[in-house]
């Protein structure tokens, strides 16, 4: 009689599947632990790993936690729709930032004040530069790029920080209130902040001073 067939056991972890699952075990660790708890100890017993591989990659939690934030980012993209205006593309992106990153924002801020600030000696904006890094900045400028081939935006005349407000705006409601924002707030955002100054900016004079 023929044995039953097994499943072949499963080989070593290693390169980024190893990578990921550190880091993964990581996040769990912020997550449900806090970064006050999270030892380099506990992330490799989670990981069912040896402490030694962590610290192949990491010299401290600091630089794990770090990491950790980072790869959670890069595997839960927030994807930017494009609806064709660019009131609508603000009111979607607005709407689906704060959904989506409503947990995160809210791990990433009690990591930040348990400890990863003082322990990195990093402040508030290289953390945040650290953790988002370039791939935020290129969905936001994919939106207005595509508003100003529509005519709908003049990307040499309106300021950079005003293009940054709305979505700075949503970053601090979360970091102060991690919920996702409610309809009211994104749309005045839009629309009483946002929207009247860029046509202010559309309809003023040139950087060259001409009309």
């Amino acid at each position: 009689m023929p044995l039953p067939a097994t499943k072949p056991p499963r080989g070593r972890r290693r390169g980024p599947e190893l990578e990921a699952a550190l880091l993964d075990a990581a996040w769990d660790e912020l997550s449900q632990a806090g970064f006050a708890r999270l030892t380099m100890e506990s992330v490799a017993s989670r990981a069912n790993t040896g402490v030694a591989v962590l610290y192949r990659r990491w010299a401290n939690k600091d630089e794990l936690a770090l990491a950790a934030l980072k790869h959670y980012r890069d595997t839960h993209p927030v994807e930017i729709p494009d609806t064709g205006s660019l009131r609508g593309d603000l009111l979607a992106a607005l709407t689906v930032m704060g959904e989506a990153r409503a947990a995160f924002f809210a791990i990433a801020s009690a990591t930040a004040f348990s400890g990863l600030l003082a322990g990195t000696g990093l402040t508030p904006t290289q953390v945040r530069d650290r953790i988002f890094g370039d791939r935020q900045l290129l969905l936001v400028q994919d939106l207005y790029q595509r508003a100003h081939d529509r005519g709908e935006i003049d990307l040499e005349r309106v300021p950079a920080a005003v293009l940054a407000m709305p979505f700075d705006l949503v970053r601090n409601d979360l970091l102060m209130d991690p919920k996702p924002l409610k309809p009211p707030r994104i749309q005045a955002i839009v629309d009483e902040l946002f929207l009247p100054l860029v046509r202010m900016y559309n309809s003023g004079p040139s950087p060259t001073g001409t009309a």
